[in-house]
C-alpha cells in the first residue's frame, strides 16, 4: 500500500465530497455539506488530501489560528480505509505541521462519534455544545498540546 499526501487542488473536490457523503449522517451533519463545498471552492492553502495506491482516501487541513494556535479543519477519511490506521497518520502529520508552524496548540472541533479517537491522541475536551453541527450532532470542541 503506497500512501502519500499532496496539496488539495479544484480536480479533488469530486472526491472529497465523494468522502463527505460516505461519512454523512455518522460523522458529518447533512447540512454541512454545503459549507465544505464552499471551504474546498477556496482551494484553501495547507488543506491536503491523501492517496492510497493513488485513489484519494481522505483529506485534511491544518492552518494557523493566531500566534501560537492552529486549528485541525474538515478531517475525513474513506470509511473503508478506518481502522487501518491512516487517522492517526493524519493526526501525526497534523502535529509536524504545527510545529512546522511553530504552534504547540491545534484546536479540534469535532462530533460526539469522533472525539474519542482525538482523546486517544491527547486531545482535551474544553467545550461541548448539544446539537452544535445540527440535529443529534453534538461539536465537540477540543485541543490537542504539542
Amino acid at each position: 500500500m503506497n500512501i502519500r499526501f499532496r496539496q488539495y487542488t479544484q480536480h479533488d473536490k469530486k472526491s472529497c465530497l465523494g468522502i463527505f457523503d460516505l461519512n454523512c449522517p455518522e460523522y458529518f451533519a447533512p447540512n454541512e455539506r454545503d459549507e465544505y463545498e464552499e471551504f474546498l471552492d477556496e482551494i484553501p492553502n495547507g488543506y491536503q488530501v491523501c492517496l492510497i495506491d493513488d485513489i484519494i482516501s481522505g483529506a485534511f487541513g491544518l492552518f494557523k489560528k493566531g500566534k501560537n494556535e492552529s486549528r485541525l479543519n474538515w478531517i475525513l477519511i474513506d470509511p473503508n480505509t478506518q481502522g487501518t490506521g491512516l487517522g492517526s497518520l493524519f493526526v501525526d502529520k497534523a502535529i509536524q505541521s504545527a510545529k512546522e508552524l511553530k504552534t504547540s496548540i491545534i484546536h479540534i472541533a469535532t462530533s460526539q462519534e469522533a472525539y474519542k479517537f482525538f482523546q486517544k491522541k491527547g486531545a482535551i475536551i474544553v467545550l461541548e455544545t448539544k446539537n452544535g453541527w445540527g440535529p443529534n450532532m453534538d461539536k465537540i470542541e477540543m485541543e490537542l498540546h504539542i
